[in-house]
């Protein structure tokens, strides 16, 4: 693999139901580090399926994946230690609901990463005060807003130092005037140069942050470009026709 891709994606696939279901049929994506790429398209089109497959949370039917050129579909590949390279943020915020804020921020790199309690709570702290809720960290998880939570699962995950961040619909649980908190700071994340790969059906935040925009329906890339590309000159009958829809 190319030392300019820190993802590189060959043939994936992902069967369910012995086959009879193609969640993924042949995806081929090369991801440059610092790239933002943002993937559209309808529900059951297998976008979730494949950011969940770029850790192994699901396994592949058949392909390969590369993860800073290492292949992490081989069996023989420490698969924890490259997790700890790669960030999710899912729709839902999965935070511990028995734990303070501070303690779902400090739990994964104490445990995992073997880091020192008071500079893991130095660290927790540093990126409170990014997403401006600093002053929460003793809270728990039911006395924040949906769009808090989201904040505190966004640098809870940068808490492990990733190289990549990948996000699952983290807008589409929110109530409205919770969404642009979110998308300002994955906004700021992008500026500052993280590698990240995003399901949304933000489309604004699609244009104005993303690098290149995939376009996925059956289990396949149909088409990709830059934003200017794909919003204003969609080359396939099917984009055109989804696009017409959620413009």
């Amino acid at each position: 693999m190319s030392a300019n891709y820190i993802i590189s994606v060959r043939g994936l696939k992902k069967h369910y139901n012995r086959g009879k279901i193609k969640a993924l049929n042949g995806v081929d994506l090369d991801v440059k580090k610092g790239e933002v790429i943002v993937i559209i398209g309808p529900s059951g089109c297998g976008k979730s399926t494949l950011l969940r497959s770029l850790n192994l949370l699901e396994q592949p039917t058949e392909g390969q994946i590369f993860l800073e050129n290492v292949d992490i579909t081989d069996r023989n590949t420490n698969i924890n230690l490259h997790r700890r390279k790669v960030g999710m943020v899912f729709q839902h915020f999965n935070l511990f609901p028995n734990m303070t804020i501070l303690k779902n921020m400090t739990l994964a790199p104490i445990q995992l990463k073997k880091v020192k309690k008071a500079e893991a709570e130095k660290k927790a702290l540093e990126l409170l005060r990014v997403v401006g809720l600093e002053d929460r960290a003793n809270a728990y998880p039911s006395q924040l807003s949906g769009g808090q939570k989201q904040r505190v699962a966004i640098v809870r995950a940068l808490c492990m130092e990733p190289d990549v961040m990948l996000f699952d619909e983290p807008t589409s649980a929110l109530d409205p005037e919770m969404v642009g908190e979110v998308l300002d700071v994955m906004k700021k994340l992008a500026r500052e140069g993280m590698t990240m790969l995003v399901v949304t059906h933000e489309m604004g935040f699609a244009r104005e942050v993303a690098d290149r925009v995939i376009f996925m329906d059956e289990g396949t890339i149909l088409e990709e470009g830059t934003p200017a590309d794909i919003f204003s000159q969609p080359q396939h009958e099917r984009t055109k026709a989804f696009l017409n829809k959620v413009l």
